[in-house]
């Protein structure tokens, strides 16, 4: 059986910090590493039950702003679901495409008790992230059309019912134009309308991420998508490694930017907590980490190209998805290793003001830098060294 797997796995940083510390060294280290406190939102005993029976941890938090003379607060509130694939690897793709939706109904409904207004799934969050095996079938079965295919349909009218935008992360089979297959986040608006879809732009080719075997790197630019509750983007996984990404969707007006991602431990884990944090900062706009959970393994055995043995698991997805504000203050991460929902309430006011406070969009140098890229991106591109 290809089963899921979190053995010897540490629940998260907090909780070790939490159980190391007293509480005063405790708020001074949140202070130092997390900024500002987020606090905590009440949650209801019963919506908390049923969460647990379900087998999801449940965390919700505000990031408040400064109040302001001129404009209402413009309060929004995000989930992100973080989740292991529910069934083994080699199950029947019908059987794990229903059990996949059971999940997915539970947490929106989760969601939408707690007033969530935009939700957003993991990366390729429908099927095992089986890239690493280098295998065509079935996983390119997997594929389907972005505006019209099986799961937008299916969210769409939980989207409608619940009065909530949802990124749904998929493999995108594009019958237009020869049956491509593109990694995709679909945008579907809280009246269940396809909104649109945006396409990796940035494809990894590191470790066991094999992902040019299936897909190459998106065409769809830098999209922002107006919605009733602010102006939203997304950034798919590899993507947060790649500054001038983020740079895109702020330049083009982006007041949320979701990061979808499957990532592993060995890899990234150093990096996780950093990336999407400094893109909030330095473009004055949320962002939102959201990785899954577990660890996959597959029928056949595949090789990292390291001269290491043959394996078949990825390694362990960390989850530990979090929401950072534009002023750098962050929540709490979910779990490492457990399926979860985390609701954060932001007011989207704080953009502005983080702009206003640091000045990093007035001071920037878009001329310069657009002159230096231009020139780097020609063929006889000479650096400017200075030497004696």
């Amino acid at each position: 059986m290809c089963t899921m797997s979190s053995t010897n796995q540490f629940q998260s940083i907090e909780h070790i910090l939490k159980n190391s510390l007293n509480d005063e060294d405790y708020a001074k280290v949140r202070q130092v590493l997390y900024g500002n406190a987020t606090p905590e939102i009440e949650i209801p005993t019963l919506i908390q039950d049923t969460a647990e029976s379900y087998d999801i941890e449940l965390k919700a938090y505000s990031i408040p702003a400064l109040a302001e003379q001129t404009r209402p607060v413009r309060a929004v509130r995000i989930g992100l679901f973080q989740h292991q694939t529910p069934l083994p690897t080699n199950s029947k793709i019908s059987e794990m495409h229903n059990a996949m939706q059971k999940l997915a109904v539970k947490a929106i409904h989760l969601a939408s008790n707690l007033g969530v207004n935009v939700f957003c799934f993991q990366e390729a969050w429908n099927m095992p992230f089986a890239f690493c095996t280098r295998e065509k079938f079935p996983w390119c079965e997997y594929a389907e059309e972005a505006e019209h295919g099986p799961t937008t349909k299916f969210l769409q009218q939980l989207a409608k019912e619940n009065n909530i935008v949802i990124i749904s992360p998929i493999l995108e089979r594009d019958g237009t134009h020869s049956d491509t297959i593109w990694n995709t986040a679909v945008v579907i608006d809280n009246h269940g309308n396809y909104l649109g879809k945006h396409r990796k732009n940035h494809i990894p080719r590191v470790g066991d991420f094999n992902e040019s075997t299936y897909y190459f790197e998106g065409n769809t630019g830098h999209p922002v998508f107006q919605t009733d509750y602010g102006k939203i983007a997304i950034n798919i996984c590899y993507g947060r490694h790649h500054p001038l990404n983020w740079l895109g969707f702020g330049l083009n007006g982006a007041e949320i930017v979701f990061n979808p991602s499957a990532t592993v431990g060995d890899l990234s884990e150093p990096l996780w907590g950093i990336e999407a944090r400094n893109a909030a900062i330095a473009n004055g706009y949320f962002t939102c980490a959201i990785n899954r959970v577990g660890t996959e393994i597959f029928e056949n055995e595949f090789t990292s190209g390291n001269g290491k043995p043959a394996h078949k698991d990825f390694g362990h997805f960390y989850g530990s998805s979090y929401v950072t504000a534009p002023n750098g203050s962050r929540t709490p991460g979910l779990s490492r290793t457990r399926n979860g929902l985390l609701v954060t309430e932001v007011d989207l006011n704080m953009c502005r003001q983080a702009k206003d406070t640091w000045g990093f969009q007035m001071t920037q140098r878009l001329d310069m830098y657009a002159k230096l890229l231009s020139e780097a991106s020609d063929h006889h591109f000479v650096p400017q060294i200075i030497k004696k």
